[in-house]
């Protein structure tokens, strides 16, 4: 099966951002259950906060791909008391408890749902910044197939795809027949 989706990265989009994404997979346990049990497996427990709970709940009552900042920036936009040292030390943790992935795209690092969502990769429009989500079984089977012939135990994977959109793409055809 191949799917894919828009999820804008969460910069000023030259287009209408929309949100639409991959259909969401069944759970055993909420964000914030599993996040507190990730807490208190830690060598040295540590606390659930308030600030975390609502960081928690914010970050996940919807899918987009953020950076810290744009996080922090929408956590004030929405109300939300979350200082910007809870977000920079929470970040990471919900990286190695498995609720979020991480995603280096050059000097940015940003951040999507790996609990509770399919695996997928990206395609990163270079022009407008958008983020395209999309599975493709046969990118799945070739990995498995490359993984299995170098007996290569894999722990995480992330493609990202970079080049130009269809939109973008679309646009600047427009504007070639506009000069012509």
């Amino acid at each position: 099966m191949n799917a894919a989706s828009v999820v804008h990265n969460g910069s000023t989009p030259s287009r209408k951002e929309e949100e639409v994404s991959l259909p969401a997979i069944p759970v055993a346990q909420s964000p914030e259950s599993k996040f507190r049990e990730y807490l208190a497996s830690r060598p040295k427990p540590q606390r659930f906060t308030e600030q975390q709970r609502q960081l928690l709940e914010h970050i996940f009552s919807k899918h987009r791909h953020f950076d810290a900042e744009q996080l922090i920036d929408e956590l004030k936009r929405a109300g939300r008391q979350v200082s910007r040292a809870t977000v920079y030390r929470t970040l990471p943790k919900l990286v190695d408890a498995g609720l979020l992935r991480k995603i280096e795209l050059g000097n940015r690092t940003v951040y999507d749902h790996d609990y509770g969502y399919p695996f997928h990769d990206h395609f990163l429009c270079e022009e407008c910044g958008v983020m395209i989500e999309f599975q493709s079984a046969s990118l799945d089977s070739a990995i498995r197939e490359v993984v299995h012939q170098h007996q290569f135990r894999v722990r995480s994977r992330t493609l990202v795809i970079r080049g130009i959109c269809a939109s973008c793409n679309a646009a600047k055809a427009a504007k070639r027949r506009l000069v012509m």
